[in-house]
């Protein structure tokens, strides 16, 4: 058995064939498709987030209104750029949005990605440490985040304060009991994903990853998979963790569906640098008639591997059309590969 959910980047343009024309859109459209996509039995709402982008960039007012609307799903991201993000307030947004919810919040943070801007962090007042990179900064502020959703103290109170404290040092407040067990880490590679599972953060693969062996993309992806398994082994956390990867999947079960993705398109992994230095491999998509998806998908070993695959959808096309690429996939695919 598995999760399945959507993941969707927001972008919105008023370009042409565009449902998501302006910023409005992708924000009321994103709430919309998460109460279909709980309605339609699936497990997860999933957010992509980006700054200096026609895209999805503040995602505590949408996961919020989500968590309003909806009953049962799972609300997350996938991830939150932590070099833009101030961990405290950061703390109090996340812990309002989780009591909204009733306990679905989860958060998937990560260091970031390639910008729209250069050096975009620095425009939110963040710079790195002497002799610290971006990278090791975003990991800083994710080392406080999780300190201090933990819910202890900290903050010596004032001594004549404007209303009365509990006892003993403060803690963020509104503080959501069990929160620190769903926060998660987009990895990039394998060191990475160790580094989170040490942690004790979930962990996020998504549908790249830096090329480490030059074997196909869902193989070191399932390395990476377990390397992180053996590392929360070795940590010795109490709980189990949990794992997601995200893929583009389409099953062609109407005229719709063999007129946008029926051309084949991304059939192979793709190699291509994500930064001067970094040789990365972009996982391929799916897209087939049921019967040859699933043999297809029976095949990625990272899947396999994964207790939760998050679906990334084509947002502009509109909630209808992603609702029913959603169904297609619960009642086509996953009963046949065993997913439900």
């Amino acid at each position: 058995m598995k999760k399945i959910g959507f993941l969707s980047f927001g972008h919105w343009s008023p370009g042409q064939g565009s449902q998501t024309r302006t910023a409005a859109d992708a924000l009321l459209q994103s709430i919309e498709l998460a109460v279909a996509a709980e309605e339609l039995g699936a497990d997860g709402a999933y957010f992509r987030v980006h700054h200096f982008a026609r895209q999805l960039g503040s995602p505590y007012p949408l996961l919020a209104a989500v968590g309003a609307r909806t009953r049962t799903i799972e609300i997350g991201t996938a991830v939150i750029d932590m070099r833009y993000e101030n961990p405290l307030y950061m703390a109090e947004d996340a812990g309002a949005a989780d009591l909204i919810a009733g306990g679905r919040l989860q958060l998937g943070l990560s260091r970031g990605s390639p910008e729209q801007v250069i050096d975009g962090w620095k425009h939110f007042g963040y710079r790195p440490a002497e002799g610290e990179s971006d990278a090791e900064m975003a990991r800083r502020h994710t080392q406080v985040f999780l300190d201090v959703i933990r819910g202890e103290g900290f903050a010596q109170p004032n001594p004549r304060p404007m209303f009365p404290n509990p006892p003993g040092l403060l803690r963020i407040e509104p503080h959501s009991e069990g929160l620190r067990e769903r926060i998660w880490w987009g990895a990039g590679s394998n060191a990475t994903a160790v580094w989170a599972a040490r942690l004790g953060m979930n962990l996020q693969s998504s549908t790249l990853k830096d090329d480490e062996t030059g074997e196909p993309f869902h193989v070191q992806q399932a390395a990476q998979i377990r390397a992180f398994r053996e590392a929360w082994k070795e940590a010795g956390h109490a709980r189990a963790p949990r794992v997601s990867v995200s893929r583009s999947i389409f099953a062609l079960v109407d005229d719709r569906d063999r007129a946008y993705f029926g051309r084949g398109g991304e059939s192979e992994d793709q190699i291509g640098m994500i930064d001067a230095q970094t040789r990365a491999i972009f996982g391929r998509s799916y897209a087939a008639e049921p019967d040859k998806l699933t043999k297809e998908l029976s095949g990625d070993e990272a899947i396999a591997e994964a207790d939760t695959l998050l679906l990334t959808v084509p947002n502009q096309l509109g909630v209808d059309y992603n609702a029913h690429v959603i169904e297609a996939i619960l009642t086509h695919v996953a009963p046949a590969l065993g997913w439900r």
